[in-house]
């Protein structure tokens, strides 16, 4: 397993939960103020500097479920909330977003360039807000120096790591459903035409050579696709042209949203209790997620008469029906930390877990008064 999956992950996966809240801010006409708040909120905290330290050391993944706890976190960072349901649909679209991405790149070394349109994303988010766009500057010079000394091997392996986190994932999202590249049982359709990866040839012929090195005879095939010579290689530099769309915002044209439960995912889920062995690691990764992220308590709960609740489906009562028809071990409560009995005893993380704090109200279980937004996705 790859230790250096996790910063990549973690990006890729926020990249595209901003892109979806973007989008269905200003679908649904929330006033600017509110809509810049969230976003500024949340990618401040996603790139606070002392959790970004502890990401990048070399480690291996997070378990889906201490995942998920850090980007409901995120996801809670600001004025917004979502109950559990439509958090649930909300990293359903993410995951399943990044796993085609993944699945799609013609090289391994090419889930860099989807990072970095994520990044780029990002930095456009903030653009207006000198502070936090140095935030994410800094963070893109150590994806920089990180990942592009990277020989091809190490990509790999990385890809291999990604795909082993996502095998057990089979969502199905209607646009991918709409545009076939997605079956009714949750898996990709992978194409078998369009460009080959840059620095190969076009299938179809086979050369032969002589053990001096000089070519002896071609031979000819049908490679059974529609291939075509990749124009350019995407630029690896902090400003550049990164060529493929792989990580750009597919939801800037509107379009309806629908997440299901495949039948195999569905069986799969009810067997992961009898069939997963207990974790021994599974204290100290808590551990490590409570000294990363300070206490997913609120320290300071605020009320709550600014803030607005986001509904990913159409009605409330959906929402409800959704939460109760959910496999309960897909359902990922926000797990309570305590990240120390006595923060004075501890002031280094007392003093993190401050800076990761955003804003007063951090609760995922506020109450929806103030504006409601309904119809997050069904009305994309």
């Amino acid at each position: 397993m790859s230790s250096r999956t996790l910063p990549l992950l973690f990006i890729n996966l926020g990249g595209e939960m901003l892109y979806i809240l973007d989008q269905r801010l200003r679908a649904q006409n929330i006033p600017a103020d509110k809509a810049k708040k969230v976003m500024n909120d949340i990618i401040t905290t996603m790139f606070n500097k002392k959790f970004l330290e502890e990401l990048f050391k070399p480690q291996e993944l997070y378990s889906k479920k201490a995942l998920r706890t850090v980007f409901d976190r995120l996801a809670h960072a600001s004025i917004m909330r979502l109950n559990q349901a439509s958090m649930d649909k909300l990293y359903d679209l993410m995951t399943m977003a990044f796993k085609y991405q993944v699945l799609l790149c013609p090289r391994p070394k090419d889930i860099l360039l989807v990072s970095f349109n994520h990044m780029d994303a990002i930095k456009d988010f903030v653009k207006d807000t000198p502070s936090i766009l140095g935030q994410v500057d800094e963070t893109y010079q150590q994806l920089i120096e990180m990942y592009t000394p990277m020989c091809s091997g190490e990509f790999q392996l990385i890809r291999q790591t990604l795909l082993i986190f996502f095998q057990d994932m089979h969502i199905r999202v209607s646009i991918f459903l709409k545009d076939k590249v997605q079956n009714s049982n949750g898996r990709f359709v992978l194409p078998i035409s369009g460009p080959v990866p840059h620095g190969t040839q076009v299938p179809g012929l086979i050369r032969m050579f002589s053990c001096t090195g000089e070519e002896v005879n071609r031979l000819k095939f049908t490679n059974g696709g529609n291939y075509a010579a990749a124009t350019r290689e995407g630029s690896f530099e902090i400003f550049g042209d990164r060529v493929t769309k792989l990580g750009t915002n597919m939801y800037s044209v509107s379009r309806p949203v629908e997440t299901h439960m495949s039948g195999a995912s569905k069986n799969s889920a009810q067997n992961a209790k009898v069939n997963a062995a207990p974790n021994p690691l599974a204290k100290e990764e808590l551990n490590l997620l409570a000294k990363l992220m300070g206490r997913l308590e609120d320290p300071n709960p605020a009320n709550t008469e600014s803030g607005f609740r986001v509904n990913l489906f159409a009605t409330d009562e959906e929402e409800e029906e959704a939460l109760i028809s959910r496999p309960d071990e897909l359902s990922y409560g926000v797990i309570k930390i305590q990240a120390t009995k006595d923060l004075q005893a501890n002031a280094e993380l007392a003093k993190i877990m401050g800076e990761f704090t955003v804003s007063g109200d951090q609760s995922p279980s506020a109450s929806s008064k103030g504006d409601d937004l309904l119809a997050m996705m069904d009305g994309l």
